[in-house]
């Protein structure tokens, strides 16, 4: 069991701790703030509601969470240690001098700083090579994105760390303060107290143009691919000759900032209150979180930017396989909120879903995979029958167990059991599929493999008791 030391429990040590977790790590937290156990307790429930929605099969069994008073407890096990105490560079100095007297040889020590270097992390250090800067974005446990500034070889083992937790890791190739995302929203966040300063725009309008405007391009699209698409077919170079010029015209004001007046600081805050002081910080997180999940799960369809990620990361976590009682555990998961509707349940198209993908994972378990497909041969579903018979929400978790009934040549039937994490019965379902030559869109026997599996699985389930009551 692989395990990680969080060193400081605000808002991404928390993040941090839910990563971690969720993911099956064993997760040790050291922060003397006496507070620091309900703090984190939330964020990692918000997680737990969060983050397995985005995927498809269920992640691994939650490690173990444990609080500790004595720092060196806390990292003395540890395989990755997560430095994430306030923004100072003589605590973060002091902190890391302590874990590093303490840590494994083979740690990791990764910083979350967003703005200080890895030199002059390293100031003082004994063992420089092994601390390096991995800075992530709120929330932790569910933005991919981490950056990472250090020592090459520490950066090469941190990455495949990360990569098995469903991060991005950016490997920041020379370091820069504030490195590079950072940098990048420091100057619009330097426009919009601009724009706010000279009375042309409020919070609530300048977040607009985000979150209605270039905001959704850019969750799926980055600044330059953007602007390529923007040049038409002539691509990069036509935008560049065409937008280029506005280079030199006074459009920004990044050259400068606005003194922050304690006048300018009120303004702000009156205008962020108007905007969103209505809800609590739990449930702007909640409706963050959401919106998220949502954004990236429409990405998932398209399989590009995220959505190429949360693809991959469900290869992983694919898990369909024959339970201890014989039957076919064709889906696992958890319900995500863009599933639910006006009332607030999983509507009845998502029934269709998970039972479509229960079907699925039978036919890749008998040979129907894409490669068949690609050949010219499949399963279509003439005809489905569902009971629906338990109502349930965003963050349920739930599970199909499959068994076929029917193999005979070109026929394939097959019934499934919906069921929540005690085993209630949530829903039922009967299919009926027929196998088809995709060129002539006529039923056909499926190929000689095929059919032996399929006669094979459908052998194991006839000693079985039936799934679904007649």
């Amino acid at each position: 069991m692989s395990s990680a030391a969080i060193i400081g429990g605000g808002v991404i040590g928390g993040g941090w701790a839910a990563r971690f977790l969720l993911n099956g790590w064993d997760v040790a937290v050291y922060d003397p703030d006496p507070k620091a156990k309900r703090k984190i307790g939330e964020v990692i429930d918000n997680a737990r509601r969060a983050l397995p929605a985005l995927y498809d099969h269920a992640l691994p069994e939650e490690g173990q969470l444990t609080f500790h008073d004595d720092l060196e407890l806390a990292v003395k096990d540890a395989d990755w240690i997560a430095e994430s105490v306030p923004e100072r560079l003589d605590i973060k100095q002091k902190i890391l001098g302590q874990i590093e007297a303490t840590a494994r040889p083979d740690a990791i020590i990764a910083s979350s700083t967003s703005g200080f270097k890895p030199s002059e992390l390293h100031e003082g250090r004994s063992t420089p090579e092994r601390i390096i800067v991995a800075h992530p974005f709120n929330p932790v446990y569910l933005i991919p994105l981490v950056e990472l500034v250090g020592p090459e070889a520490t950066v090469e083992k941190a990455q495949n760390t990360l990569k098995s937790l469903g991060s991005y890791p950016l490997h920041v190739r020379k370091e820069i303060d504030a490195h590079i995302a950072d940098r990048l929203l420091e100057a619009v966040w330097r426009e919009g107290l601009w724009l706010i300063n000279d009375g042309i725009a409020t919070t609530e309008e300048i977040d607009a143009t985000f979150t209605y405007g270039f905001g959704l391009r850019w969750a799926q699209m980055g600044l330059f691919e953007t602007y390529r698409v923007a040049g038409g077919e002539a691509g990069m170079a036509h935008f560049m000759a065409q937008f280029g010029p506005c280079l030199k015209w006074p459009w920004t004001k990044l050259m400068d900032v606005p003194e922050l007046t304690d006048e300018l600081v009120q303004r702000i805050a009156d205008q962020s209150d108007d905007q969103s002081g209505a809800y609590t910080i739990r449930e702007l997180e909640r409706k963050r979180d959401d919106n998220l999940v949502a954004i990236m799960r429409a990405l998932k369809t398209r399989d590009w930017g995220t959505g190429a990620l949360l693809n991959q990361m469900d290869q992983k976590l694919s898990n369909a396989a024959p339970t201890p009682s014989g039957y076919f555990r064709s889906v696992n998961r958890s319900v995500p909120v863009d599933w639910t509707d006006y009332n607030l349940h999983m509507n009845e198209g998502r029934y269709g879903q998970v039972f479509s993908d229960a079907a699925d994972a039978v036919m890749i378990a008998i040979g129907a995979n894409a490669d068949y497909i690609k050949s010219g041969q499949s399963y279509f579903t003439v005809e489905t029958k569902v009971n629906y018979l338990e109502e349930c929400v965003a963050g349920d978790k739930f599970f199909v167990d499959s068994q076929i009934i029917l193999a005979d040549g070109k026929k394939l039937k097959l019934a499934h059991k919906m069921c929540a994490e005690d085993g209630s019965v949530i829903a039922t379902c009967e299919q009926f599929l027929l196998h088809v030559d995709l060129t002539t869109r006529k039923s056909c026997p499926p190929r000689e493999e095929l059919e032996k599996n399929m006669i094979t699985m459908a052998e194991i389930h006839a000693a079985l008791p039936a799934l679904l009551e007649s």
